[in-house]
């Protein structure tokens, strides 16, 4: 295999003394083809014209040093040799039109010589393989007596393939197994699934500040991925801001433009002082708005630009306030049905949604229910203080009840963590026996059951085990006549509300006939529907 070399010329470095004897001044283009135990059978060097007289004089003594190393030449012409995006450029266009022959030839590309700018431009092409090689790094000790070993310096040769460093490699491994044990709260989590999902998000996290959207019904834990979230980049040192939260739910009428966007004084009645709003509390930071899907209309408009421009309009101000936050936006709700439905926008939606997650439930995931129970106990001991743990028979019993298909665990981890506080509180001198066990599962299944009860739909609650025989289409459609026929008085009422639309346009002829016959397809007898 033949060596080459390939390096910039060092307009300042590589140039000769004017005076005296040129071979007692270090030249790293020089030196590189003088070392006892590195040969370049060719060295090619990066120019530009005005620098032509320093490259003769390389060129004359490369030869005398070393006759046999062939000297190609290639000038490249920048107006700013610190521009990085001429240098990048040019040196980009350099390497894809070099044909490179890696089965006869090693290639060594010399980062010594050249700007910052162009040394950097080179490392970033080596390392993304554009230029298929090695990186040829060069130094002179100061303290080098000797003419002659100070004048070749010293090298060494850097192979960005990390791989073949074990102790960086395991270090890079261990880090990314450090982001992720924080991303899962330190949990040892056993679903593969899971795992994957938890994997995908920390990469993202890192890369991106694109918004995150984070679904999963209540209790799944998207607050605390959030926060998780916030904490990893913190730790990478992306955010300078603080991690801002808010439940959309919570937020009712005229509060929730003033949350989120701040307000004037005497913006409405009430604000007797300015407010920032949580978005600008966010600057620089991150914000989880948990329960997206509940903001109303005007909101969605308003958070759509704040995402977008990175400003917003607070309530009574003419004047634009700034906040380059970071989003995640987390949601309970199937936000594609709610755009089909007009509750919420498409475009916002669309630009929420270029990384979505969904975190599955906790009776998805049976494999981390045990090491999850360790964590919730060891969290309620840190919080209490005082060390808490089940008895061996009273351990065994809980594990198999969690882990039984029938458990539905409603509540995802709220319902393990609840169930957990509830059992070491109990507990007396910090033992969770058999009987508090016992009487803890009698409680959950009643829970679950009532919570299964009061989420049972209409159609389900009307058509009982005919639910089954209809399209999940049909069955959305029929509860929400149900619901209306439930809150009225007469059959003629109900027609008139859920014909409102068609009787403006004077479509409809008798809501009354149309709303008996659209029910009885369903075999359901319409005056037993009517509210009494």
């Amino acid at each position: 295999m033949k060596t080459v070399g390939i390096g910039h010329l060092g307009t300042t470095l590589d140039a000769s003394r004017k005076t005296g004897n040129r071979w007692r001044k270090w030249r790293p283009t020089v030196a590189a083809c003088w070392q006892d135990d590195l040969k370049f059978d060719r060295y090619e060097i990066i120019y530009q014209r005005p620098f032509k007289h320093v490259l003769d004089r390389v060129v004359e003594d490369i030869q005398d040093i070393s006759p046999d190393t062939e000297i190609v030449l290639h000038h490249i012409p920048m107006k700013d040799p610190w521009d990085f995006e001429e240098v990048f450029a040019k040196l980009h266009e350099f390497a894809d039109g070099y044909k490179f022959d890696l089965k006869n030839e090693d290639y060594l590309f010399n980062i010594t010589t050249g700007t910052h700018v162009a040394q950097i431009c080179m490392f970033l092409l080596a390392e993304s393989r554009y230029f298929p090689g090695k990186l040829l790094q060069q130094w002179v000790n100061p303290a080098t007596k000797d003419p002659t070993e100070r004048s070749r310096g010293h090298y060494s040769i850097i192979d960005l393939d990390l791989q073949k460093y074990d102790p960086l490699a395991a270090r890079f491994v261990k880090e990314k197994q450090q982001s992720q044990k924080l991303l899962k709260a330190g949990i040892d989590t056993r679903n593969s699934d899971f795992n994957d999902l938890i994997d995908r998000i920390e990469t993202v996290a890192i890369r991106s500040e694109e918004p995150m959207l984070i679904m999963g019904r209540t209790g799944a834990g998207k607050t605390e991925l959030a926060r998780r979230i916030y904490q990893l980049k913190e730790l990478k040192r992306q955010v300078k801001g603080r991690f801002v939260e808010v439940n959309c739910a919570t937020l009712k009428g005229d509060a929730v433009m003033s949350t989120l966007f701040g307000h004037k004084k005497g913006a409405f009645t009430g604000a007797l002082k300015d407010r920032a709003g949580l978005l600008k509390e966010a600057d620089k930071g991150l914000i989880f708005l948990d329960e997206i899907g509940e903001l109303g209309p005007d909101e969605q408009a308003m958070l759509l630009r704040a995402i977008e421009d990175k400003s917003f309009m607070p309530l009574g101000s003419d004047q634009e306030t700034k906040s380059d936050f970071q989003l995640i936006a987390g949601t309970n709700r199937d936000l594609k049905l709610e755009v089909s439905r007009g509750e919420f926008r498409e475009d916002l939606l669309a630009r929420i949604n270029l990384w979505s997650f969904r975190i599955p439930d906790l009776k998805d995931r049976k494999e981390d229910i045990e090491p999850n129970i360790e964590y919730e106990l060891a969290k309620f001991s840190r919080k209490t203080g005082k060390k808490v743990r089940f008895t061996q028979e009273a351990y065994k019993m809980f594990l198999k009840f969690a882990l039984e298909p029938t458990s539905s665990w409603t509540g995802n981890f709220r319902d393990l963590n609840a169930s957990i506080i509830r059992m070491g509180t109990m507990a007396e001198s910090g033992r969770i026996p058999k009987e508090i066990v016992e009487f803890e599962i009698s409680s959950l299944k009643e829970r679950w059951h009532h919570s299964k009860e009061d989420k049972l739909s209409l159609a389900e609650k009307w058509l009982g085990s005919r639910v089954s025989e209809f399209d999940l289409f049909d069955l959305a459609q029929l509860n929400q006549v149900l619901s209306v026929c439930e809150h009225s008085s007469s059959l003629s009422e109900a027609g008139r509300a859920l014909f409102a639309a068609s009787r403006l346009r004077k479509k409809s002829s008798n809501d009354t006939d149309r709303l008996k016959k659209y029910l009885e397809k369903f075999g359901l007898d319409p005056k037993s529907l009517i509210n009494q």
